[in-house]
């Protein structure tokens, strides 16, 4: 239900308490830079840490749909139903389009994947910002509300091992790790304050569908990266034991933290 522009002078503080708990939760995720922020790491580790982002974004795709789909009320709302498919075909066809823009085959450097996985989760923040914020507007921090806040803020704190992934086993300047994290942060203070003045099932659906196109495009190449060879039969088998095990452990991560 749109809300329109204005909203009376006592919403005014609920607006500014609302942006500081939508800042709270997108910037959650520079909670993981301890970790993120570690650089000895030997073959197996990165093999495991890369594929739980995997894990992660494969969880985060799941939770995304399972959103999209109370929206379309099990996919019986065709216009919903076109919408979300279109996003999603753009979305995955537009980095297709980048990545391939030459007659030469290129390869994604860490960074550009990094970004695309920034991208990607910040369209999903930015969805769950317009939900924090509609929700905001109407019950105020209610118990709904708080629920909302803490799961979300829970799970942004998961999604800075994803971003960072890329960047693992190989050199990289903590301005780059700052500034994806910002990227995929900052979506849901945006988010936030427009649901606040305006909730939109479209906008919902359409964010939705353009972030699950960028992760699934993204983790092609994760994957690829994962399963490269070292050049020994047996480090190769272990190592992908570790991917197996790493994707499992990433997806279940994303889901226990989803239902805190």
């Amino acid at each position: 239900m749109p809300y329109g522009i204005l909203f009376p002078i006592s919403k005014l503080a609920d607006f500014w308490v609302m942006l500081a708990l939508s800042g709270a939760i997108g910037f959650s995720i520079y909670l993981s830079l301890p970790v993120v922020l570690h650089k000895k790491a030997g073959e197996m580790t990165r093999a495991l840490i890369n594929s739980a982002a995997i894990g992660i974004l494969i969880f985060l795709i799941a939770d995304v749909f399972v959103d999209v789909n109370a929206f379309t009320n099990n996919g019986t709302l065709y216009n919903y139903d076109l919408y979300f498919v279109l996003s999603v075909a753009v979305s995955y066809m537009v980095l297709y389009a980048a990545e391939n823009r030459s007659r030469e085959k290129s390869v994604l450097t860490p960074n550009q994947t990094a970004l695309i996985i920034a991208l990607g989760i910040g369209f999903q923040n930015l969805t769950e910002g317009l939900v924090f914020g509609a929700s905001y507007y109407t019950a105020g921090f209610a118990a709904l509300t708080a629920v909302v806040f803490v799961g979300f803020l829970l799970q942004n704190v998961t999604e800075g091992f994803p971003i960072a992934s890329p960047f693992t086993g190989s050199n990289w300047k903590i301005g780059q790790i700052l500034g994806l994290f910002f990227i995929g942060g900052i979506p849901t203070v945006i988010g936030g304050a427009v649901g606040f003045f305006y909730d939109s099932i479209t906008f919902n659906i359409i964010f939705d569908g353009v972030a699950i196109g960028a992760i699934v495009y993204v983790i092609l190449p994760m994957i690829k990266s994962c399963f490269r060879s070292t050049g020994s039969a047996e480090l190769d088998l272990t190592k992908q034991r570790f991917v197996y095990i790493g994707m499992l452990v990433g997806f279940v991560i994303g889901y226990l933290v989803n239902i805190i």
